[in-house]
């Protein structure tokens, strides 16, 4: 199944405009039923959300070259990996062949860590197709690395912009460093892809981390944001996909790296002292995790879907990679559980994922609790993608 996809995406069949002949005229997937507005117990709710977000939006139509749109079609891909259901793949390549040509060029000028995440996408349709076009393409985010701007102690600018100099936000790890590592995986480069990768999660880590585990949204090495605390360059608040973004990213790094890499020892413990903190504020009642994390007693403050999906996988995989004690294998099933309780299926048939946080700067705690609660969001749809097809496989294991 795998060689003949292949041979039809090399051969331009699956194709952007429209999906050609093979892909056009395949019927939808049915989507699996649920009671209306009630989770199921048994359902591959990936596919039930895939097929859904795939009714609602083609490949021209989901958006343009964003973080968040990245972030869905690479949970799209980690499902596609288990159902090979080549609908999917077919998807994602027709949406970033809108953005890059056949012969490799991008019309990005990744200025931004934000404006690099959905380039996990390159590398995965290289290895998928073997094109050399994603390979120049992923080239020209892995050469910007090269000239981007960085604090006195080497950490990546979260961009290139006068409003942006000197920080450092916990979601830019996960913007590039995944990336990174694949990158050098797949293209021979991994001296200099996992050394970076590691050192940017020491980085970021040092300065945002503090005593209760968690992380700060932000840090600015000159200290003259309006958000930065003049003494230690920090935000004011745990911003919990901000967090959640940093906890995904470690685990992605943890796993590629050597395990004699030089860094990992320091990576282990900064996410072993973050999955206490995660565990220490993990909401009772729902499992979930709150907008702000360790103000849960507040009454305005809400649990939030995206975060909590994060959280769920990265402590699930910790568990299982050894990464972390097996304890958090069962403190992530208290997680996977309170996030299903936020999707179900509409009249319409199609998925809702509630309570997701919009795209959001660095703030204070009225900004945060103030955020839009948004349905079916793509930084919400990703995050789930990637936590249940960890949970799916992954079942409260424990080593």
């Amino acid at each position: 199944m795998r060689r003949r996809l292949r041979a039809a995406l090399m051969a331009g069949v699956l194709t952007t405009a429209g999906l050609t002949t093979v892909a056009a005229t395949a019927p939808p997937a049915p989507l699996p039923q649920a009671p209306v507005g009630r989770p199921a117990a048994a359902q591959d709710w990936s596919v039930a959300l895939i097929d859904s977000t795939m009714a609602r939006y083609t490949p021209s139509t989901i958006g343009g070259w964003s973080y968040p749109v990245g972030l869905y079609l690479y949970g799209q891909y980690l499902t596609y990996r288990r159902t090979h259901d080549a609908r999917y793949l077919t998807y994602i390549k027709s949406y970033v062949d809108r953005f890059v040509s056949s012969d490799g060029s991008i019309g990005q000028s990744f200025n931004s860590l934000d404006s690099m995440q959905a380039g996990r996408l390159l590398t995965i349709l290289h290895h998928e197709t073997g094109q050399d076009r994603y390979r120049k393409a992923a080239l020209k985010i892995r050469s910007r690395l090269n000239t981007y701007p960085r604090t006195s102690d080497g950490g990546f600018w979260h961009a290139d912009t006068s409003s942006r100099a000197h920080q450092l936000w916990s979601d830019g790890v996960y913007m590039v460093n995944p990336f990174l590592v694949e990158y050098g995986k797949e293209f021979g480069d991994t001296t200099y892809a996992n050394d970076e990768a590691a050192k940017q999660l020491y980085v970021y880590g040092n300065h945002l981390q503090v005593a209760n585990g968690l992380l700060k949204h932000a840090y600015d090495e000159s200290k003259t944001a309006g958000w930065a605390d003049p003494a230690t360059g920090l935000a004011p608040e745990h911003w919990c996909r901000a967090v959640g973004w940093y906890a995904m990213a470690i685990v992605n790094v943890l796993d590629a790296i050597p395990v004699n890499h030089p860094r990992r020892p320091q990576l282990v413990s900064i996410f072993r002292r973050l999955a206490a903190g995660l565990e220490k504020y993990q909401d009772p009642a729902t499992g979930r995790w709150f907008q702000v994390i360790d103000k849960g007693s507040r009454s305005d403050n809400w649990t939030e879907t995206s975060c909590s999906s994060m959280f769920t996988y990265a402590l699930s995989r910790g568990a299982q990679q050894g990464y972390l004690d097996p304890h958090y294998a069962s403190v992530a099933g208290r997680g996977y559980q309170g996030v299903l309780a936020r999707i179900s299926v509409g009249s319409d048939g199609r998925t809702n994922l509630t309570d997701i946080s919009i795209g959001t700067n660095v703030g204070d705690y009225a900004y945060y609790i103030a955020r839009d609660r948004a349905t079916n969001d793509f930084h919400g749809l990703g995050a789930f993608l990637i936590m249940n097809e960890q949970l799916t496989a992954h079942p409260l294991r424990t080593r």
